[in-house]
Formats: structure tokens, sequence, C-alpha cells
């Protein structure tokens, strides 16, 4: 979950060996503090950030480097890991300080768990209590929930009248050729995907209902109305720009995929001021934000550093220059 491919050129890329940390830039914004980082509290500290690869992980990625930047730290850049675990793995290490994770991630995928905690608090608290045995630090996690969905186009919207996923279901059974489903292989073979989706809400699609294919290929496929329903990202920037109805998870099947700050424990142990400078811009995140600030980069071709940095400077939590 969470491990779709960027769509942006990367400038950082870690090589493939151990976790994949072994080249990194320094962070060299000219950023001062504004509303965090007064009084440079981590001044003296050498931080490196890590994040994933796709979009929404690299402004993330970008958020913090540039937080920690303000508030008077020395960054390593190493954000951009393929794959789901490298960047997680780096912090747990040691290999790095911080990155932005997903509570459903690291509950179902990091701890093996099978059933997701349907309150997204209840699910941070249950991450952070078992995660702090591997040396990691869950700070506050934001609204933010990239989260699995099914959208449609606004004609098949007009047409079919479904709002939540229940409705969906009821579709599949009275018509059953209407429900023309596009998912990602991922997507098609993951117990808290397809399949357990399906069983959820008592669907039983025919294969030739179900396409495979591409992320960025479902956005299109969707609007243009060749698939009926496609399987979205709850924060992806293409579901504003092309418009697409998002049908509500009304049985809340998908996990809670919050964004949180994960701390190498050893690091906030001696550098607690990472708490204070990053819980501000953590409690700013949520859904609607997500979608415009990826959308920046994934529909206007924006560079994903810049991105960050224009945001954090609009909301006053850094100053330039």
């Amino acid at each position: 979950m969470r491990g779709r491919p960027v769509l942006v050129a990367l400038s950082l890329l870690a090589a493939a060996s151990g976790c994949g940390l072994t080249s990194g830039s320094p962070v060299s914004d000219d950023v001062q503090p504004g509303s965090i980082g007064r009084g440079e509290p981590l001044k003296g500290a050498h931080l490196t950030v890590t994040s994933k690869s796709f979009t929404e992980q690299l402004i993330l990625g970008s958020i913090m480097g540039i937080a920690f930047e303000a508030a008077g730290a020395d960054v390593i850049d190493r954000t951009g890991i393929q794959g789901s675990i490298g960047s997680r793995e780096a912090v747990r290490k040691g290999d790095a300080d911080a990155g932005y994770e997903y509570t459903g991630t690291a509950w179902i995928t990091y701890l093996g768990h099978s059933k997701p905690v349907v309150d997204p608090r209840e699910q941070w608290e249950a991450v952070r209590e078992e995660d702090a045995a591997n040396g990691l630090t869950w700070l506050p996690p934001s609204s933010l929930d990239n989260t699995y969905a099914l959208a449609m186009n606004q004609e098949n919207a007009k047409k079919y009248g479904t709002k939540t996923m229940s409705e969906v279901a009821k579709l599949a059974k009275s018509d059953p050729g209407a429900v023309r489903l596009c998912v990602e292989v991922e997507f098609a073979n993951r117990a808290d995907g397809l399949p357990g989706m399906q069983k959820a809400y008592g669907m039983d699609l025919p294969a030739r209902n179900i396409t495979s294919m591409n992320t960025g290929i479902i956005y299109t496929q969707t609007a243009k109305g060749r698939c009926t329903y496609g399987e979205v990202f709850t924060t992806d920037g293409r579901i504003k720009s092309m418009n697409l109805v998002v049908m509500d998870d009304d049985k809340k099947f998908f996990p809670n995929y919050n964004a949180a700050p994960m701390i190498h424990t050893k690091t906030l142990k001696e550098w607690p001021a990472i708490a204070d400078v990053l819980n501000p811009v953590t409690a700013r995140l949520n859904n609607t934000l997500a979608q415009e600030l990826n959308a920046k980069v994934d529909v206007e071709g924006e560079d994903p550093h810049q991105v960050a940095l224009d945001w954090m400077v609009r909301e006053g939590f850094v100053r330039e220059g």
C-alpha cells in the first residue's frame, strides 16, 4: 500500500544496498523560522529525512526537511526510496532520522495485522504502542487519509446515481454489466483490496468485468467512462482535476492510512524539539490540501520540493531569505 510510482523525475535516488541509503544531498533552502522553529531549537542537529518515491511522499518528505531547516538543523535529503518498506527500514535502523508514514501501512504491512482498527485515532495509538518496541516513535497524526476508494466520472454518476459502496454492490446485483471495474494488480490481490472489498460488500463481479492496469491509466479511463468505477487513492490530485465522484466507504472496510511523522526514537530523545517543530505542520495536513498539492505535481508538472516550500511559506510556517 502507498507504493505508487512517482510521475516526476527524482533528483535523488537511493542505491540498492541495505535499506538503500548510500546517497543524499544537503537540503539548502534559504529559509528562516516563521511560526515554527523560532529560536532554532534544532541548531547543531544533523538530520536525515526519507520518504517513499510517489508524489505525496516526496512532498511530505520535503515539508519535513524544510521544517527542520527552519529550526536550525542541517538536513540530508534521502527521499524517494523505491518500494513500501525501504524508507521505514531506514528510520528503524537509524540510517535516517524521520519520515512521514501511514498508520494503516504500519499496522497491516509492517506489523502484520490482518484487520485494521476502525477508529483512526485508535489505529494510530495501536501503531505507536506496538512500534515503540522497534525503536520508532510516532508523533500525532494528520487527518490526511490516503486510503483506497472507488470513483466514477460525472456522466456515470448521473446515470447510475450511486454514492456509496453499498449502492455499487446493489447495482452489481441488479445490473451486473453496469459495474466495469478498473484496478491495479496489487489492489486486485490484496486482502484489504478487491477480494476483501467484494466480501465485505457482498459483491460477486465476474472476472470479465474487472480490468487490471497501471494507476495513471485508471484515472484517465475512469474519466472517459470506459471504467464505470476506478480504484483511486483519496488524496490523489487527479480526483479533483478530472472531476471524479468518490464513493463513500459506508461500511468502513478500507483501513485508515493517516500520515504521521515516524521518528527514530534515539534521535527524538536527543532532539525532543522535533515534536514541537512538526506537530503544527502535521495538524494542517488533510485530504483537500493533499489533493491540491499532489495535483500541482501530477497535473501541472511542478517540482515536489518547490510545491512543499511554497506551501510552507504560504502558511507562514517558514520565511524565505
